[in-house]
């Protein structure tokens, strides 16, 4: 939190006063020191509101780890202030049913983050939104800029920053795995959720079925083949059979894309197959 710095004060005492009245051309530049002190600005608490929004979907709070919101003045690139997005996803009939109106809020019980910044001065800020925080092969750096004035602070509703993208984690096979040609195929499995963890299910309100899934797997460092992977009916999970034609290095890249927004999203994994 920026705090205002010491300043040097002004001698106001009636013998100071006294004297400089014997000189008018001082006396005038004494009282207009006098003004400029009284007039300087002070530090104002002027409270900020931000929150992190997935394309497509809901908020994004604690139930996928927040959203990093790291404010800076936008000149220096000082760090402000800092913190993680906490609370609920929101409402899901207000957020993705319901027709917007002006003026109109979707966060209830939507997850925020506030800070109370100290300033003097109108302030242009820098906004970064890391998220979702805890998952580094989905997370996505976003960011807006914005004037903040001392006494109008930006809260209710505040700032809120769309992420775009999905969160990909691949089950199986696990990373370094080896495994012998025999026990082929293998299962690819995958986890995929929208950004702000909201479920993905076969027809619905965000359909699996509508997503293209796939492995790209690569052999001994060259492309091998790319498989399509199957929603399944268990929420969130595809999946896919490798049956290598014999041993090597495997890589395999899971990629998740809705061609109806462009949101993607990509997790990695590598295993062995031995003879």
């Amino acid at each position: 939190m920026r705090r205002a710095e010491a300043r040097p004060t002004l001698d106001l005492s009636p013998l100071t006063i006294r004297k400089t009245m014997r000189y008018p051309t001082y006396f005038m530049a004494f009282v207009l020191l006098a003004i400029a002190g009284a007039l300087q600005a002070q530090p104002v608490d002027t409270d900020i509101v931000v929150r992190a929004k997935a394309r497509d979907g809901k908020f994004i709070g604690s139930s996928v780890g927040g959203a990093l919101i790291r404010i800076k003045d936008a000149d220096s690139g000082r760090v402000l202030a800092e913190g993680v997005t906490e609370g609920g996803t929101g409402n899901t009939d207000l957020i993705m049913k319901t027709p917007r109106t002006r003026y109109g809020s979707i966060t209830e019980n939507a997850a925020s983050f506030k800070a109370t910044l100290a300033i003097e001065k109108p302030t242009f800020l820098t906004i970064e939104v890391l998220a979702p925080y805890i998952k580094k092969q989905a997370r996505i750096l976003s960011q807006t800029q914005t004037w903040l004035v001392p006494g109008k602070p930006i809260a209710g509703d505040g700032l809120t920053v769309e992420v775009p993208g999905m969160i990909v984690d691949i089950l199986s096979p696990g990373t370094h795995l080896y495994t012998p040609l025999k026990q082929a195929p293998y299962k690819i499995t995958a986890n995929v959720v929208m950004m702000c963890g909201c479920i993905v299910t076969p027809g619905g309100l965000w359909d699996g079925n509508a997503m293209e899934v796939a492995a790209i797997v690569d052999k001994d460092g060259r492309h091998y083949k790319t498989i399509p992977l199957l929603m399944q009916t268990a929420m969130n999970t595809f999946r896919a059979q490798l049956t290598p034609d014999s041993p090597g290095n495997y890589h395999i890249t899971v990629y998740a894309y809705d061609p109806k927004t462009g949101n993607t999203g990509v997790d990695q994994t590598s295993f062995v197959v031995t003879d």
